[in-house]
């Protein structure tokens, strides 16, 4: 599993780990059913504290993204993705009401406002 810790990220170690691994179920390169790496295993990987590789996958299963068997190890749930999907809307929905925010206090119309996301979302 490929995770990279950045000192420089304001993030704790903890939430990278969690973002990340969000963001493998939610691109497919983790699957319902795939296991992770056990707590030390990661954590000797990562040169961190075992204890950080358990804050993240703690959150991760109350989270809902992951399940935990003692003695078999932690495995993405099947309601995962779901979920990732649904906080990324969530995100998009308060990134847009700032955008909104913003656009009407420099003057855009609604029309400007969507004709310049047009232009982002295409990429031009």
């Amino acid at each position: 599993m490929d995770i990279i810790i950045s000192n420089n990220s304001n993030s704790p170690i903890y939430e990278q780990i969690t973002t990340q691994i969000k963001e493998m179920i939610l691109n497919g390169t983790l699957q319902e059913g795939d296991a992770l790496p056990s707590m030390r295993t990661l954590a000797k990987d990562l040169r961190i504290s075992i204890i950080t590789t358990k804050r993240a996958y703690e959150d991760l299963e109350r989270d809902g993204f992951i399940e935990s068997f003692t003695g078999r190890g932690s495995f993405v749930k099947a309601a995962g993705k779901e979920l990732m999907q649904e906080e990324l809307l969530c995100q998009v929905q308060d990134l847009a009401e700032q955008t909104c925010k913003k656009a009407a206090l420099a003057g855009l119309s609604l029309e400007e406002l969507l004709e310049t996301i047009r232009l982002i979302y295409d990429g031009e």
